[in-house]
């Protein structure tokens, strides 16, 4: 099948060649003809697989002209990330038409998305909180809406939006198209499917939180937080093997001191960057774009990046800490083994990390090989504290699966203590004594 089969316009056909898209992918193959007869659809489908494409080429097909001042389709996005990305695809593919489009995300002042939506729009790409923002404010007008797409809806969950999608939801016309893709369908965006879309068609090419076939995945098994260090370190410093990579963590501390390390002891300045929630949006922007362009070899990322990021050649996806949510292993290692590419991901795993490991292989339906560490790698002694807080995780979680459990640190409240007496603890004879110490004193 080709994409002339799909009966788009000619607009499209030559923003498709030029984006050397050659053949649908499968989500795109079995979505594009639903989506143009008007179904409501269900799109599940790992990430790298065209998803984007999948609804943006029925999307601007349906909706064809410029018309009017007001959008009549909005996609919502959980990261400004992932609507900055959407919005590349629709100029992309939008270039041959007079279409227009604005992605509107938080981390900028609005004012100069405002100007840009009093110009008159068509598409609207946005995080749900900006939206609702610029709604409140009287700057969008949703009357005209004739479809709405929830892109990675499980991510949006997760991140707390649903407020603002139930808000959403009850002011945009009933009357409308609905569209979902995700790479994952946990019961909670099963539950939000059943609210949203009317009659669906369910399209899900592969098994919900399959990861990518191309990706070798493994697991080395470290003792602390130095080992770690140690371990990426010694895996980044062949740039020939570690050609591009994303490393991982679930905090920004931790990306910051990671982000450090490597920039002072491993890989010049150049070579490294680092994003996560507390760096600025055009720090954001600049640090992507240079990863993207492969001006830079290594970015450490908290989740924030680890969906919507979409660079071909991503080499290495290392996990420096295994995530919690654990759909997001699958979004992590999804950034490797792109468009037809192998690619390698590698997740560090200490003793707490098991259990978390155990849930992660349960939902990939796969159990991740074990890797013996490298001969050369250095392993230095767990510190106390740190193996402290890790018998205290392990307490935690079997607390988790057996609420009866007291853990290791319990403290028995009906131990016994026995104090025994100091000498002199007689409060009269410790007064005599000191009386008669007293009188001597003053006889001399």
């Amino acid at each position: 099948m080709n994409f002339e089969d799909f009966n788009l316009n000619r607009q499209l056909l030559n923003a498709i060649a030029d984006a050397g898209y050659e053949v649908p992918s499968p989500i795109q193959e079995q979505a594009i003809p639903l989506v143009l007869e008007g179904h409501d659809v269900l799109g599940i489908a790992q990430t790298g697989t065209g998803k984007t494409a999948a609804y943006v080429l029925p999307l601007l097909m349906r909706i064809k002209y410029a018309q009017g001042m007001h959008p009549r389709a909005l996609i919502l996005a959980p990261t400004r990330e992932l609507v900055m990305q959407i919005g590349a695809a629709l100029g992309e593919l939008a270039k041959y038409t007079d279409l227009r489009h604005i992605a509107i995300y938080g981390g900028l002042g609005p004012k100069t998305q405002i100007e840009a939506l009093q110009k008159g729009v068509d598409i609207v790409v946005a995080t749900p909180g900006r939206f609702l923002d610029l709604y409140l404010r009287g700057e969008i007008v949703v009357k005209q809406l004739t479809t709405l797409v929830m892109d990675e809806a499980d991510k949006m969950m997760d991140m707390g939006f649903m407020p603002q999608i139930n808000r959403i939801l009850e002011v945009i016309p009933r009357k409308r198209q609905n569209l979902l893709f995700s790479a994952t369908f946990p019961a909670k965006v099963e539950r939000l499917s059943e609210n949203f879309l009317e009659g669906p068609i369910r399209v899900e090419v592969t098994p919900q939180a399959t990861t990518a076939a191309r990706v070798d995945q493994i697991i080395y098994e470290v003792p602390n937080f130095r080992t770690k260090i140690n371990l990426l370190e010694l895996l980044v410093q062949d740039a020939a093997v570690f050609e591009r990579g994303m490393v991982f963590v679930r905090s920004r501390e931790n990306a910051e001191n990671i982000y450090k390390f490597l920039k002072r002891k491993v890989v010049t300045e150049d070579e490294v960057r680092v994003i996560h929630a507390n760096k600025g949006q055009n720090t954001r922007i600049n640090a992507m774009e240079a990863f993207k362009e492969g001006k830079v070899r290594i970015l450490i990322a908290t989740d924030v990046a680890a969906r919507g990021i979409d660079v071909t050649q991503v080499s290495h996806v290392v996990n420096f800490d295994v995530p919690l949510i654990y759909e997001d292993y699958v979004h992590r290692i999804g950034r490797t083994g792109r468009a037809n590419q192998e690619g390698n991901a590698i997740t560090f795993v200490t003793i707490a990390d098991d259990y978390h490991i155990a849930k992660i292989e349960k939902i990939i339906r796969m159990t991740i090989p074990r890797q013996p560490l490298p001969e050369a790698l250095e392993v230095p002694e767990t510190p106390f504290e740190e193996q402290q807080a890790l018998l205290r995780e392990l307490d935690e979680q079997r607390r988790k699966d057996d609420p009866t459990f007291k853990g290791a640190f319990h403290e028995k409240k009906n131990k016994k203590v026995v104090h025994s007496k100091p000498k002199n603890a007689n409060p009269q004879k410790r007064t005599a004594s000191s009386a008669k110490n007293s009188f001597k004193r003053r006889k001399k």
